[in-house]
């Protein structure tokens, strides 16, 4: 099966896609600040001996929590052999006020924080290396007898005391030269993180996981993938230079793409994205899966839809579940879905049926890298099975509750709207020989593109060498948008009706980018970045304007006084 790795590098989004036989199974989109994997030097807030946890204090908005499982004992005074955890609480491992060594082991997820361990692993190319430990374990990909006890008598000749290691499935057929590079590489990595860790005060981050290219190059980047391309020049030759250390035969398979037509449009995956966030799911039948994602747990619905089959009943319910597993597997690997999932397959009444069904899901799950466990059919037609979850899906991670229907459904949330405007943008620029645009969209989208100090729609403007115009409609909807391509000077006299020192009456809002005293209004649509708005939050204020820009202006409150309340009597 042929296997294609295709990278999108934007300003503020970077996205991986793994197609495979033509189809996108797996999508990997990075924001923000990389927590899973990453390593803290934390203060422990409280421990409940009731819950026999600990939250602690890694320095994110919320608490982590840290299980009385997932905490390494101290070695005993008499040498560095542990204590056996059996039968110890969380109350005689840590205090209030403690300093530890934790890795994210789960992000934060909705009201949740993150979940933490104080069990290190640092995964390389061919090895896991686990500080404190002495057990090895074989990838159960690796299924070979042969060539398992091969690696394991590699590993235990090349461990180091004190150390446990795990051999992962890319070290099939490798030599023991191998993997000595990965785990000296792995050990200095170590060094490192332990003498920072000795260095910076609790809370504070340690050591951060790699970039999503680098973890893709490490973990997915295998024998039985063809090309990678990837559309940024500057990720392509890191790409290069790691592919060098890691897998030098390899190097060749590593592509630059420089086509006018973004990447993804090329392949045919923005469609696919699209349809990634729908409920519904059609299969090729005409039957349809409908996914629908909670907090406790993720059920999938299988309909026949409008497939009525040829022969019989049972068989185009057959065909319709066995249709339905491929369809599943591909759309849990997709979405990243994790956790408790229940699918509703249609009812069987031959338990050959339903057994066939189980087995062909199980099948269909093993090319997922993510451990899965499924449990039996229901006579109800019911599975029950388990996904590693580790962070947010990809629908958490794109998408948020509808303000519009109070949280019943999900919508695309601000940040992804203003992220399509850019991508939008940059197409038309591409399509047409204009020198300016005028992008209408929601004052929530607006401050996304715009962004903290408007830092991102002038890295915009400098990379599209066009002039950009954004106003705010609170009118639009969050995903509605409009881009108006239009002559400079027309444009400017039709839009920058403000002066330099000029005062100006406005109110003052939240913007998620403004830090104290910061704050941030609206006039007509234009916004108004404000050195000391802060704490006239909620308020109607006369402020300067200090400097005008196309899409916002830097300005000072003069006086503020009247409340909004107030003002909206008046």
């Amino acid at each position: 099966m042929s296997k294609e790795i295709i990278v999108n590098v934007d300003s503020r989004e970077t996205r991986v896609a793994l197609i495979e036989a033509g189809k996108l199974v797996e999508l990997h989109v990075e924001r923000e600040e990389r927590v899973v994997g990453s390593i803290y030097k934390c203060k422990v807030s409280n421990v409940l001996p009731g819950m026999d946890a600990a939250f602690v204090d890694i320095g994110l908005e919320r608490n982590a929590f840290l299980y009385v499982a997932d905490v390494l004992p101290e070695a005993d005074e008499g040498g560095p052999t542990k204590r056996d955890t059996r039968g110890m609480h969380i109350k005689d491992m840590l205090k209030i006020g403690q300093e530890v060594m934790v890795q994210v082991i789960k992000g934060p997820r909705g009201t949740k924080g993150a979940r933490v361990s104080t069990r290190i692993s640092l995964p390389g190319r061919y090895l896991v290396l686990m500080p404190e430990s002495d057990n090895i374990g074989i990838s159960r990909k690796i299924e070979e007898s042969g060539e398992r006890d091969r690696l394991k008598k590699i590993a235990e000749n090349i461990r180091p005391l004190g150390f446990g290691l795990i051999v992962r499935t890319e070290a099939e057929s490798k030599t023991e030269i191998d993997l000595k590079q990965d785990l000296e590489f792995l050990l200095r990595m170590w060094n490192q993180i332990q003498e920072k860790a000795r260095k910076i005060p609790a809370p504070g981050l340690v050591h951060q996981d790699l970039s999503l290219i680098y973890k893709t190059i490490r973990d997915v980047f295998g024998g039985d993938v063809t090309k990678m391309l990837i559309d940024s020049p500057v990720d392509y030759e890191k790409a290069i230079e790691l592919i060098q250390l890691l897998s030098p035969k390899m190097k060749s398979r590593v592509q630059l793409y420089d086509e006018s037509e973004p990447i993804f449009e090329r392949f045919a995956i923005e469609g696919e994205i699209d349809r990634l966030l729908r409920r519904k799911v059609w299969l090729k039948s005409g039957g349809h899966l409908t996914i629908d994602e909670t907090e406790a747990l993720t059920t999938i619905d299988v309909n026949t839809g409008k497939y009525i089959g040829s022969t019989s009943l049972s068989e185009t319910i057959l065909k319709t579940n066995l249709e339905a597993v491929t369809e599943i597997a591909r759309q849990l690997r997709l979405r990243d879905i994790g956790g408790i999932i229940i699918i509703d397959f249609i009812d069987m009444a031959n338990p050959k049926d339903r057994q066939h069904v189980v087995t062909a899901l199980d099948k269909a799950l093993r090319k997922d890298r993510t451990r899965t466990k499924i449990s039996h059919i229901s006579p109800l037609g019911l599975i029950e099975m388990t996904r590693k979850r580790t962070g947010e899906t990809i629908s958490e991670a794109m998408t948020e509750a509808c303000p519009y229907c109070q949280g019943r459904a999900r919508i695309k949330s601000p940040e992804t709207v203003s992220i399509d405007v850019e991508r939008e943008l940059r197409k038309l620029v591409a399509e047409m020989d204009e020198e300016a645009f005028v992008i209408t969209v929601n004052p929530e989208v607006a401050v996304h593109l715009i962004g903290p100090t408007g830092e991102t729609i002038d890295e915009i403007e400098r990379r599209l060498k066009r002039a950009i115009y954004v106003r705010a409609n609170e009118e639009l909807h969050v995903e509605k948008y409009e881009i108006v391509p239009g002559n400079i000077q027309e444009i400017e006299r039709q839009m920058q009706s403000f002066r330099t020192a000029e005062v100006v009456e406005c109110q003052v809002v939240r913007n998620p980018f403004s830090i104290l005293p910061r704050s941030t209004a609206w006039i007509d649509g234009y916004l108004v970045d404000l050195s000391n708005g802060g704490k006239f939050i909620g308020q109607k204020v006369k402020a300067k304007l200090v400097e005008i820009k196309r899409s916002y202006a830097l300005g000072e409150v003069v006086s503020g006084t009247k409340s909004l309340d107030k003002a909206v009597a008046s």
